[in-house]
């Protein structure tokens, strides 16, 4: 039978697994034979991308069969749920790649490996593992359990599973965020110390400029939430470069490394790393370069609209020079309570925008309060300096912009003037990771 001979257990005792092992000569990896096949470990450099060295592994599982073919693992896990040994060799594997592992002779990296998510709520899976671990000698604290959330799985008892393995000092990552069913909840239900993100987010980041400006938010959420960030399935350059840009903490991919057999070399994986970084910092100044420029007519338009308020000029009779100038989009005032004082002074193009129809509602803002907005506060901590703010989506057409603002006294009172500039409007001329700079 192509399966892992399996016994009745007696006395309740979990059930053991009967497979050929093939020990490793003079500290050579090992293997096992399942059936006809033969399985052995293969591993994935992790890296830090602060660090600049690999800061883990993860233990993928390798097949070959009697013709020394090579057998996909989503083929011999299908064959082993079939048979119902698929807990079964959950465990083997995990015992094949802890053992494989520390004849790589890593000192301080991390081991991914994957968990069955029934295993994790299973008393005798997790004596088993521990009982591996045990016997190869790594201690929890090395060891980072990968977990992906099934459909069916009881999230409840997963949860308290993590709980008990963080509790015994392991790590815990979510694998594949991103894909499925999998939604932002999970993270609160199973609280894991990593996410890893699903690699078809890079790629649609890569494809998409929209998607590459989602995706430093949706990093900076899990940050918030306390998770270290990990992008997965990074195979090219440019994925590299958002996944810098995104500030992810790990990444993983082809790009960087196959799986291997042996530890990397610590100098050829800070080479690559320097090399994008020298590209990062290229494109960033370029990008800030290509930024300023660009706001540079704005912002002195915007200085001397500042001036003529203050000498006490209507806002309405000054503002036309900024709002000449393309993608200006209006004008309006606060005063030092965050309160708009009249309505928006708005551009003649912007007023004849189908977009701006569509939003009406939001095209009077007379006696709106902007205090929560990060370009009053910025202003009113820095009077007289004219702030800058990065993209964000404006109420008014539902559309990024940026905004300029200044705090000044008129007629003796407080207030802050504020620009908006219509930001999807530079979407051919952005690079294809979304970045932004705003000038020093």
């Amino acid at each position: 039978m192509n399966s892992l001979m399996m016994h009745t257990p007696e006395h309740g005792s979990p059930p053991a697994s009967r497979a050929s092992v093939k020990p490793g000569r003079n500290g050579e990896a090992r293997s096992i034979v399942y059936g006809d096949l033969t399985l052995f470990s293969a591993f994935q450099p992790i890296f830090s991308l602060s660090h600049m060295r690999a800061a883990g592994y993860e233990a993928v599982l390798r097949a070959h069969d009697g013709l020394d073919r090579s057998v996909s693992p989503l083929d011999v896990c299908g064959r082993a749920a079939r048979l119902g040994d698929l807990l079964a060799l959950d465990r083997l594997a995990q015992g094949l790649h802890l053992e494989n592992f520390c004849h790589m002779q890593c000192d301080r990296e991390w081991l991914f490996i994957h968990v069955h998510s029934t295993a994790l709520t299973d008393q005798w899976q997790s004596a088993a593992l521990l009982s591996e671990m045990r016997r190869a000698g790594l201690a929890p604290q090395r060891v980072v359990l990968q977990v992906l959330e099934q459909r069916d799985a009881d999230l409840k008892k997963m949860a308290e599973g993590i709980r008990f393995f963080r509790q015994s000092g392991f790590l815990v990552a979510l694998d594949d965020f991103g894909a499925g069913h999998s939604n932002i909840d999970r993270i609160w239900q199973l609280d894991p110390d990593i996410v890893k993100l699903d690699r078809n987010m890079v790629f649609q980041a890569s494809q998409r400029p929209s998607i590459a400006r989602i995706l430093p938010g949706l990093v900076s959420l899990l940050h918030e939430a306390g998770k270290l960030v990990l992008i997965k399935g990074i195979e090219s350059e440019q994925e590299a470069l958002i996944a810098m840009e995104c500030n992810a903490d790990f990444v993983q991919g082809t790009y960087f490394s196959r799986p291997i057999a042996a530890a990397v070399d610590a100098r050829e994986a800070r080479q690559v790393m320097n090399e994008l970084l020298s590209i990062y910092r290229t494109r960033t100044e370029a990008r800030e370069y290509a930024d300023a420029t660009r706001l540079a007519p704005y912002i002195r338009a915007f200085e001397r609209v500042a001036e003529r308020v203050c000498a006490g000029e209507p806002l309405d009779d000054v503002c036309w020079n900024f709002l000449s100038l393309d993608d200006a989009a209006r004008c309006f005032l606060l005063d030092e309570n965050g309160l708009q004082i009249g309505r928006n002074v708005v551009s003649l193009a912007l007023d004849a925008s189908p977009r701006r129809t569509r939003f009406l509602p939001m095209a009077d803002a007379e006696g709106a309060n902007w205090l929560r907005r990060p370009y009053f506060r910025n202003a009113v901590n820095a009077p007289d300096q004219v702030q800058v703010t990065r993209p964000y989506l404006s109420i008014n057409e539902a559309n990024d912009c940026v905004t300029l603002s200044v705090a000044l006294s008129v007629d003796g009172h407080s207030c802050v003037l504020c620009g908006d500039i219509d930001w999807d409007s530079r979407a051919e001329v952005r690079t294809s990771s979304g970045g932004w700079t705003p000038p020093a």
